[in-house]
């Protein structure tokens, strides 16, 4: 591919060249990169707004990964014509971008900032995803914001035992493991991936493989900054401004509120406990310094400052007694887990389900088997499929007693669900042992930390209960870190008061054998692998214990599948028999479907898949769709069906697709004035089948069922019964069927 740029450097990453970009376009961003993996490129801007945002507690950060489908030579579909909401890919990706730089933002950076990324060229072959994270750095390094850069990522997987970088979409489809690494020079800020049951010492050897590339990558980006500025850019980083603290007001709060703090954090509270405590202390101590303000000017407005003071302390004080008490606000020790509870099944007649209580998150999930034709197309900038597992996470408001009402899922929403689909998709059985569309939904009802890991134990549940031949069972845990200089804690199946106050959210599912999912976000600048090491063990441990409580409830998937989900079969008939079943216009598949109440639906590789909940119509429906691929045979006898009445015989259908004559002088032994005077349209007749000719023309006889031999002729004319009446045409017989539409 042609330069894009004036300015730009390659690196060699585990034999891919990765190029980057800058001093062309876009150059009114703060900061602009193109970032090149052969024939796939992107656009990575970053863009900060001249005004503050104020009494804010949190980076507003937005980062944006949109795919023009130019970049792939199509044209968007449906009406509009143009590119809409973003899709989850799209989401997706934005998050795989926003996890690893949002930590690297000073403390006090309150101007809203936006990281935006645009796909302009894919070549089919290589993902873009992960050179979002490299233009994303790269340009915030070109730009005036004041950030603890660069990083970078890189993707990972295992294909037959070796480790390959940037593996191209057909080779991700037979990776053993496939990971997203993200870091600074000598420390990860995030993973993101997936394997099929790999061991912790085979993700232990892909990050540290992935850390020495990472580095490369990093050192790139610091050359590419000092060559822009060589060029002439100026590169001048704004400064925070920290708004001016009362102290006296400060020092007020922290006398009376760390020994109460102190207090609280001891007594081992639940959750809303500790926040109804929590509201008291800053209720009482705002009082406190509104009383002190009338007398002391110094003191004047500085309640707007207690939620933050005592936050601080909060902060401090649960880190410490953890460090060096070894007790977690709970009252848990380090790698215990909070108390499970499983109810499987959790509902009637839903096709399967699990009601997975860990501490207080719960999550209610439901399995819901379909049938082929309720796949879900994908229509990617790669290219379009049918995605046939689907898994929804919804995260209501009233699980954390809020009032929010619901506006559909959300980029947090999103990104669970995707987790937690991970982790499951290694487990399923394959289309050809198990043909269903499998769909499962997670409602959290309650939450208080990691409830997308109870999201993967409670789908694992679920399809257990809904009979599905899963490969094993798998659970999840989140671990959490507290890192104070050379002191270190890791927490096994962290809640919610301390994943906010941890330094890490590590997510690890898997079975017995090995991880199948694997997140990791870092709070701090960076993780040593030997720590991530000491996780990982933890974590297994952790996830045993969770699987043994599950195999208490459900060790093995129902032998039957629910007798409310659908009886699914998969056939196979011959791709030129797929017109006769389908028939003119549809006509014999929309009678299938009728007769039998039954869902049909046809592949273009001849797999016929066949959904109904009567198991009797099924099988009737299945016996109809085989007999495609039976060949007629002479003397055969045949139950078939009258589809056509003429004068001089009727056409019976005696296999779907095969057509036969029975001749008017092969219905009785005798004469037969009118056809009609036998048999109406739809009749079903009992005939042999008495001749095939050259041309696969068929001649059905009556009568050599209700008086054997008589079907030849006493003149020796031979079936036929002699020559055609005056008016007849000779020689009909069996004609094709026209092929209709077929059924999308």
């Amino acid at each position: 591919m042609p330069d894009l740029q004036k300015i730009c450097l390659r690196e060699t990453v585990g034999g891919k060249t990765i190029t980057i970009q800058t001093g062309t376009v876009a150059k009114q961003a703060g900061g602009a990169v193109t970032v090149h993996l052969e024939d796939s490129c992107i656009l990575t801007t970053t863009t900060a707004a001249r005004e503050p945002k104020l009494n804010l507690n949190f980076t507003p950060l937005t980062v944006e990964y949109r795919e023009r489908t130019y970049a792939a030579g199509k044209i968007p579909g449906g009406f509009f014509k143009r590119e809409g909401r973003p899709r989850e890919k799209e989401i997706l990706s934005a998050r795989l971008t926003d996890r690893p730089i949002r930590p690297l933002f000073q403390e006090g950076w309150n101007y809203e900032t936006m990281v935006h990324t645009l796909v302009l060229s894919v070549d089919g072959k290589n993902d873009t995803d992960v050179l979002a994270v490299l233009g994303g750095s790269t340009s915030l390094l070109l730009s005036e914001v004041p950030w603890s850069g660069p990083v970078a990522a890189v993707r990972i997987g295992r294909l037959n035992g070796q480790l390959v970088f940037f593996p191209t979409f057909e080779e991700r489809e037979t990776l053993e493991l496939e990971l997203v690494v993200a870091g600074k020079k000598d420390a990860i800020l995030m993973v993101e991936g997936g394997g099929n049951e790999v061991g912790e010492d085979v993700m232990v050897e892909a990050l540290e493989a992935a850390q020495r590339e990472i580095n490369k990558l990093c050192a790139l980006q610091l050359k590419l900054v000092a060559e822009a500025q060589q060029g002439g850019r100026k590169i001048v980083k704004r400064s925070i401004q920290p708004p001016a603290q009362p102290e006296a007001a400060k020092q007020f709060v922290a006398d009376k509120a760390t020994p109460e703090i102190k207090k609280i954090l001891r007594r081992a509270l639940p959750k809303w406990d500790l926040d109804e405590a929590m509201r008291a202390l800053k209720d009482g101590l705002k009082a406190g310094i509104v009383e002190r303000g009338k007398a002391d000017p110094s003191f004047a407005g500085a309640e707007s400052w207690v939620s933050h003071w005592t936050e601080d302390i909060l902060y401090r004080e649960s880190r410490e007694m953890c460090l060096s008490d070894k007790v977690r606000q709970d009252g848990r020790k380090w790698n215990e887990i909070r108390t499970i509870t499983v109810q499987a099944p959790a509902l009637p007649r839903l096709h399967g389900s699990a009601l997975f209580t860990r501490g207080s998150t719960q999550a209610l999930v439901a399995v819901t088997l379909g049938t082929p034709g309720d796949m879900q197309i994908m229509d990617e900038l790669e290219g379009e499929y049918k995605e046939r597992f689907l898994l929804h996470y919804n995260f209501p408001g009233f699980s954390v007693g809020e009032v929010r009402p619901e506006r559909g899922p959300g980029r947090r929403e999103i990104g669970h669900g995707a987790l937690a689909k991970r982790a499951l998709y290694p487990l399923l059985p394959n289309e050809e042992e198990f043909a269903y569309t499998i769909r499962i939904v997670s409602d959290i009802l309650e939450s208080n930390g990691s409830s997308s890991m109870a999201s993967v134990c409670g789908g694992s549940l679920a399809l257990f209960d809904a009979g599905v031949p899963m490969k094993g069972a798998c659970a999840g845990i989140a671990m959490g870190l507290i890192l104070e200089g050379s002191r270190h804690a890791i927490l096994s199946d962290i809640n919610g008061f301390e994943d906010h106050l941890g330094d890490m959210d590590f997510k690890v599912a898997g079975t017995r054998n090995g991880i199948t999912g694997f997140q990791l976000d870092m709070k701090i600048e960076g993780l040593s692998v030997d720590i991530l090491k000491a996780a990982l063990a933890q974590a297994r441990e952790g996830r045993l214990h969770i699987l043994d409580r599950m195999d208490a409830a459900i060790a093995n998937p129902r032998p039957e599948l629910s007798p409310q989900a659908p009886r699914l079969l998969r056939l196979m008939i011959p791709i030129d028999k797929i017109g006769a079943l389908i028939g003119p216009g549809g006509k014999n598949i929309r009678r299938i479907i009728e007769e039998y109440g039954v869902e049909v639906d046809v592949e273009d590789d001849g797999s016929v898949f066949i959904a109904g909940t009567d198991a009797a119509g099924v099988d009737r429906a299945k016996a109809e769709v085989e007999a495609l691929s039976v060949i007629p045979e002479v003397g055969t006898t045949y139950k078939g069906r009258v589809v056509s009445i003429k004068e001089f015989g009727a056409f019976v259908e005696i296999l779907p697709g095969h057509e036969g004559l029975l001749h008017i002088s092969q219905l009785d032994i005798k004469r037969v004035n009118r056809v009609e005077d036998v048999l109406r349209m739809g009749d079903e007749v009992e005939v042999k089948l008495i001749e095939i000719d050259p041309s696969g023309k068929m001649r059905l006889s009556r009568k050599a069922i209700t008086h054997p031999g008589s079907e030849i002729d006493s003149r020796g004319s031979g079936p036929g019964g002699g020559k055609p009446r005056d008016g007849e045409r000779g020689g009909h017989g069996f004609r094709h069927r026209e092929r209709g539409p077929r059924p999308r």
